[in-house]
């Protein structure tokens, strides 16, 4: 199998696993206990805390581990009971999360890069909450933070001046951005920050809310006081320690990730645009050609499909290459892709699960067929450009059998 969904899940790396394994037989033991080997496994937890929240520029004691991304977002929500902005495109979790606040919705571009005009426009004295991800996980699209602290900074100096003592706190979903970008909360401006092991190679549920000074939270779990009192429950020494295995193995390597990922995008997207003969049935040497979203979002009838590409690459994490062939099913493609060893989504997995229409592709202004024939691609561990271009070759041949069933009516 050629696995092209990392953007859904990781496997966890072996360096991660190893530092995991022992904690659960010989280190078993509940570091809330008093007797020494638990003192001992306390020590090790919260060294893996302190190396967790390194890797984003903070300390153990700012970090509350949480059970994933998602409950890492519903706790950062209880910083507001008031009003919050977020953008048209944010991951499943965030937009219900915010339904349960007075809210609006900052537009996107075609790149579902944010419009900071409209932000700012929608940054009025009422609102108290911003939630703004990091990198999104259908397009890859890196939004400017560190501009959009500023812009939120500019507002609290002016909400001083006016004595308007109505709080601004901002917060981020980094899940798919911990092995790709370097990020440092104090140099973004980011009061509160999401992280998820499970997207870094680290196992699934297991994730982190680093919580700036001075912000108020709400338990969402009553119970031991563990973890501040903000998260009560015995501790997932296991998850954790191999949390921090994984998050320190990212950071070290991220320039070569970046750069291992580019390769492999480009070696994609050339893969995936040559010329394919079709059967001897067919015409012969019919391309599949290829659009950029970055200059079009329009799809010519030319006789045969057109793929694509979402996003713009400059302001993409590495490892994304989100690909379109409108009028063709991607539902039925992946089906047909999994017969041949190739794994991908059509978007998020939560929204495919559902089966429903992506809200982010929508924002961006893909038509209905375009958004049906969108796929996901994203890079990770597994693959080598050998796997990669061979997944290419086999997504060209399928999208053009595809086609040619369409164009016959079968």
């Amino acid at each position: 199998m050629i696995y092209l969904d990392h953007a859904a899940a990781t496997p966890v790396s072996p360096k991660a696993l190893a530092a995991m394994l022992p904690y659960f037989s010989e280190q078993f033991y509940n570091p809330s206990a008093p007797y020494l080997p638990a003192k001992r496994v306390r020590e090790a937890y919260e060294t893996a805390k302190d190396e967790i929240a390194h890797t984003i520029g903070a300390k153990g004691v700012d970090l509350v581990i949480t059970a994933g991304a998602t409950e890492s977002i519903n706790l950062a929500f209880t910083a507001s009971h008031g009003k919050v902005l977020t953008l048209e495109t944010e991951h499943s979790a965030v937009l219900e999360a915010v339904k349960q606040h007075d809210h609006d919705l900052v537009k996107v571009d075609k790149n579902g890069l944010i419009s900071l005009d409209d932000f700012k426009h929608k940054l009025d004295s009422k609102v108290e909450f911003v939630s703004i991800s990091l990198a999104n996980n259908e397009l890859g699209t890196i939004q400017p933070l560190a501009e959009i602290a500023e812009i939120i900074r500019q507002e609290r100096q002016k909400r001083y001046q006016n004595s308007n003592t109505t709080p601004l706190y901002l917060h981020s979903d980094a899940s798919q951005a911990l092995n790709l970008l370097d990020i440092n909360v104090a140099r973004m401006g980011i009061d509160l920050l999401t992280l998820n092991a499970a997207k870094c190679g680290g196992p699934k549920g297991v994730g982190a809310l680093y919580i700036g000074h001075g912000v108020k939270l709400h338990p969402l779990t009553l119970g031991g006081g563990q973890e501040r009192g903000l998260r009560s429950g015995t501790e997932n020494v296991p998850g954790v320690i191999a949390f921090a295995a994984a998050a320190t193995e990212a950071k070290s390597h991220l320039n070569g990730n970046r750069k291992k990922y580019q390769e492999m995008t480009r070696i994609f997207r050339q893969e995936l645009t040559k010329t394919l003969a079709r059967s001897p049935a067919s015409v012969p040497n019919t391309p599949i050609i290829a659009q950029n979203a970055e200059k079009s979002n329009s799809n010519h009838n030319t006789g045969f499909p057109q793929v694509q590409f979402l996003g713009n690459s400059k302001r993409q994490l590495a490892n994304f290459c989100p690909i379109c062939f409108s009028g063709l099913d991607a539902e039925r493609l992946i089906y047909r892709l999994e017969t041949r060893g190739v794994l991908i989504s059509t978007g998020a997995a939560c929204a495919a699960n559902k089966g429903s229409k992506s809200h982010v592709l929508t924002a961006i202004g893909l038509s209905d067929a375009e958004i049906a024939g969108s796929l996901r691609i994203s890079f990770g561990s597994t693959n080598t450009l050998d796997n990669v271009r061979q997944a290419a070759q086999v997504i060209r041949e399928e999208a053009l059998h595809e086609f040619e069933r369409i164009s016959h009516g079968r």
